[in-house]
């Protein structure tokens, strides 16, 4: 456990070293380069693409949560229950097409920049939110439903006080997996002008500069795994809070 808190500090620690100062890690990088081209990407500032690039996945990722889990309360209450074959439905349009497609349509409506890097995002990260919500609402303890009932609270009550608070965990798993997800599906989004980690790596492309590629692309790895076991640091400490952890 101490080791691999102190490898995630070391990954953390060498992260945040290159993104502030990659100029740094030129010879770590220049056997991945030929003739002469730079070591490291100058276009832009990766601290700078790193901030967009992470704003970008929680803006979207705080959107697709609000609406997948006020879809699985609607779902999950007496007056919902006919809608979870529509709600489904939707929650599945992000996963029937694909980001580069959404992308495609959102482009001669909304224009380029990051508007259509966010809707591929939100719906991408819908589903895994909404049946994470789903299944965390639905697979309460029989014994602490009727408790709640047993004391007088009403629906609402029971939702706020005692339903979501022990669903929450399994509701973080979903939005763990729609992050991580997100972390490296917005890297296509410098296709279309969003300001993205995608912009490294699309340039490492196109000037056949694998050092570009491997800056991109490690940047966004690292940030997911660090990301990725934060949040399941945050899962298991709020499973034991609420008892579905021993």
């Amino acid at each position: 456990m101490k080791l691999a808190m102190l490898t995630r500090l070391a990954l953390l620690a060498l992260l945040v070293a290159f993104i502030v100062t990659p100029e740094t890690f030129a010879p770590v990088f220049e056997p991945f380069t030929q003739n002469n081209a730079p070591a490291i990407y100058t276009q832009s500032s990766i601290l700078s693409l790193t901030l967009s690039h992470l704003a970008l996945v929680g803006l979207a990722t705080l959107a697709a949560t609000l609406f997948s889990v006020s879809l699985a309360i609607i779902v999950t209450r007496p007056f919902g229950v006919e809608f979870l074959p529509l709600s489904r439905s939707i929650a599945n349009i992000g996963q029937t097409f694909p980001p580069v497609a959404v992308l495609a349509l959102a482009v001669p409506i909304f224009g380029f920049g990051p508007i259509p890097t966010l809707i591929a995002l939100f719906l991408y990260g819908l589903l895994p939110i909404f049946e994470n919500a789903l299944t965390g609402l639905t697979n309460l303890p029989g014994n602490v439903s009727e408790a709640a009932r047993g004391a007088g609270m009403t629906g609402w009550q029971r939702l706020a006080q005692v339903e979501f608070p022990l669903a929450f965990p399994v509701i973080l798993a979903g939005i763990r997996l729609s992050v991580v997800i997100s972390l490296a599906t917005a890297t296509i989004g410098s296709t279309v002008a969003a300001k993205t980690l995608g912009e490294v790596i699309i340039a490492g492309l196109l000037s056949n500069n694998t050092a570009f590629v491997l800056q991109g692309g490690l940047v966004v790895g690292v940030l997911a795994l660090l990301i990725h076991d934060g949040l399941v640091m945050v899962e298991r400490a709020m499973a034991r809070r609420t008892g579905r952890l021993a």
